[in-house]
């Protein structure tokens, strides 16, 4: 089984990539990450990963899911990325899992997947406005599944989005 992990070229947030990627690794999944560019990205806390490929070389079927990573840098990076929302409606169309966390479940709002759905999002006014606006139900709690969708609302809770993802690959 193997996961694609999204993350923005620049200030992804570490832990949100750091800890679940550990998570996966530790249950048998193995992962690639994608992003705008290929090459060393940047975390906001310092921290580097090597994205091995662009979105646009994504190929949906060799993939269970996606999980889109947040930070500071989802906003400029993620949010607008057209090429990412249609690879997350991909995934979902065909019933895999999509799930991202802090700043990234607006991708999956933008994509078009949230409307009448519960979800969670770090809760930057923003954020909060996009997710409305897409329909999403918000919940202020640190990790929702909602069918084969997973959103998580910050680093904090990378631990317990990382099983929540695990769960719904392996149901």
């Amino acid at each position: 089984m193997k996961l694609l992990i999204a993350i923005a070229p620049e200030r992804f947030r570490d832990e949100e990539l750091e800890v679940p990627l550990r998570a996966f690794r530790e249950a048998g999944i193995d992962v690639d990450i994608a992003s705008t560019v290929t090459g060393r990205c940047r975390g906001m806390l310092g921290g580097t990963a090597t994205a091995s490929l662009t979105f646009d070389d994504v190929n949906p079927d060799d993939y269970a899911g996606i999980v889109v990573v947040g930070g500071s840098g989802s906003p400029d990076y993620l949010w607008g990325n057209r090429k990412l929302q249609s690879l997350v409606r991909s995934f979902f169309e065909q019933g895999r899992v999509v799930a991202a966390i802090c700043l990234s479940p607006v991708v999956l709002a933008r994509a078009g997947i949230l409307a009448g759905r519960q979800a969670t999002v770090y809760p930057s006014p923003d954020a909060i406005k996009e997710m409305k606006k897409a329909g999403a139900n918000l919940v202020n709690v640190p990790v929702v599944a909602d069918m084969q969708v997973v959103t998580g609302n910050g680093p904090e809770a990378a631990a317990q989005f990382a099983d929540a993802v695990i769960d719904k690959l392996e149901c």
